[in-house]
């Protein structure tokens, strides 16, 4: 069977962004310890079922806030559920000065192989704006613990066309993350998000236009690969080997349970979600069906995210058939456009198709 990934959720952040739709929210010691327990409970239902596994991924919320003695009895409990693979990625996200200078070297005891920083910038006053509590210094320092602790694969997000942001500044923080030694490096266009902070005020805020955040992109995009960062997918960059194994199982509709308020699962065909909702995950309500997954559509989709794209090989691997040629034959305006490339090995997004990818991939589609 092939190895599937595991992804936990941790709903728990000191403060909300005032940008950020992810579930989350201040909880005491207490509370954690629920969550830790609850989590766990729901990770051991699985402990017949000798499911191989490859990665794990702790998201959030911000993790690192659990602690490494919280995170490693949840990753233990993993170990014991299911056969995680000796080579398995394990990553943990987190924030720069979140927890004391131990936690990354409680992480590595643990087994933590990767560490996911939001940097979101190195400019002092663009953070600010994003009401983040750290700097820049915070941010250089979390690198060189998490290296010193010997986990050596580092990713830093950044955060494009923010409030305030030129291309200057968008220079110096790619800069930033290449000077600290990162070996991956995800760079989000900002989405403004119905009912944050951030969407109720949107017209006061100082945001780029339409082509400012196209040249933007560009500008992350040149600038990352010029300092060693291949892009791989439309916000995903790394050194050689470096790329996210657990967020490619995603973009190649691969199978992956999770565990945790507003985890979602696509497993044995079907996809079902827990509710964001604390009180009811610890009551142990169950996960909620979304239906079956994986078919032509969902799995082109998400392929066509990568800079692999969707490819012939692939595509006769999963469902015995080659590229359907309606869909060739919808490329085709799509490519003297310069939105996608067509090949006898398939069809890829050019990046002015990342720029409009899901109209791209709706007239490919639809």
């Amino acid at each position: 069977m092939t190895p599937i990934g595991i992804y936990l959720h941790v709903p728990f952040c000191a403060a909300k962004c005032p940008y950020c739709d992810f579930y989350s929210m201040p909880a005491a010691p207490e509370v954690q310890d629920q969550y830790t327990k609850g989590i766990i409970q729901r990770i051991e239902s699985y402990s017949d079922s000798h499911l191989p596994a490859d990665t794990v991924y702790f998201g959030g919320g911000t993790p690192g806030l659990l602690g490494a003695e919280r995170l490693g009895r949840i990753l233990s409990a993993v170990r014991r559920s299911f056969d995680l693979a000796p080579d398995a990625e394990v990553t943990v996200e987190t924030n720069p000065g979140c927890g004391d200078d131990a936690l990354f070297d409680g992480l590595a005891a643990a087994g933590v192989t990767r560490i996911s920083l939001g940097l979101q910038s190195a400019n002092a006053d663009e953070l600010r704006l994003l009401g983040r509590r750290h700097t820049a210094k915070d941010a250089a320092r979390a690198v060189e613990l998490a290296h010193r602790a010997g986990i050596e694969n580092v990713s830093l997000d950044l955060m494009i066309a923010t409030p305030g942001q030129t291309q200057e500044s968008l220079r110096q923080s790619i800069a930033f993350c290449a000077h600290t030694g990162a070996s991956h490096v995800s760079a989000y266009l900002l989405k403004i998000e119905p009912g944050t902070d951030y969407g109720r005020r949107q017209d006061t805020l100082d945001l780029p236009g339409e082509d400012e955040v196209c040249d933007l992109y560009e500008t992350a995009c040149t600038e990352l690969e010029r300092l060693g960062y291949a892009q791989y997918e439309i916000s995903n960059f790394s050194r050689p080997g470096r790329e996210s194994r657990h967020n490619l199982k995603y973009w190649r509709c691969e199978e992956y349970l999770g565990f945790g308020p507003a985890a979602h699962s696509f497993f044995e065909g079907r996809r079902f979600f827990f509710p964001r909702d604390l009180g009811a995950f610890l009551r142990g309500d169950p996960p909620v069906d979304d239906g079956e997954g994986g078919d032509f559509e969902e799995f082109a989709m998400l392929a066509l995210r990568l800079c692999e794209g969707l490819r012939e090989d692939a595509c006769r691997e999963r469902f015995g058939h080659p590229i359907p040629a309606q869909v060739r034959r919808k490329a085709v305006p799509l490519e003297r456009a310069g939105c996608c490339r067509v090949t006898p090995e398939g069809i890829s997004l050019t990046r002015a198709g990342f720029l409009v990818s899901n109209a791209v991939i709706g007239a490919l589609l639809l």
